[in-house]
């Protein structure tokens, strides 16, 4: 199974203890293949150090995880424009696209009420860690 995390759960991963946490820990245990892109990887980056305030070593150990538990990295050559509400949003499904990946786990509105793209099934944190228990 391939999954790209969204920048909002790999930030809830990080900040506090819950689902997101325990599905990047699934993630470095190989549970299933988790897929990152350049985007959302410098969004990650840039929101930690200026919304949040992490140091330097703070965020260089938050991205060595990533790294650690991801399988691979894309980098789309090409934007669907308009595929979403927020144009933002374009670029994770340009990514979850590339990726080839089974699920979009993500927090954002705009995504969710999408439930689907291009063959991709776009659930929230909880609905992917429900896949687990069955």
């Amino acid at each position: 199974m391939r999954a790209l995390f969204d920048t909002n759960v790999l930030l809830a991963a990080f900040l506090t203890e819950g689902v997101c946490e325990k599905l990047l820990t699934r993630a470095r245990k190989r549970h299933f293949d988790l897929i990152t892109c350049p985007f959302i990887l410098r969004e990650f980056e840039r929101i930690l150090v200026k919304k949040f305030s992490a140091t330097k070593q703070e965020k260089e150990t938050a991205l060595a995880l990533i790294a650690e538990a991801a399988r691979d990295s894309v980098d789309p050559s090409e934007i669907p424009a308009g595929a979403c509400r927020d144009k933002d949003d374009d670029n994770v499904l340009a990514c979850a696209g590339e990726a080839e990946a089974e699920y979009l786990v993500t927090g954002d509105k705009d995504l969710l009420d999408m439930k689907k793209y291009t063959g991709i099934t776009i659930v929230a944190p909880r609905e992917f860690e429900l896949l687990f228990d069955q």
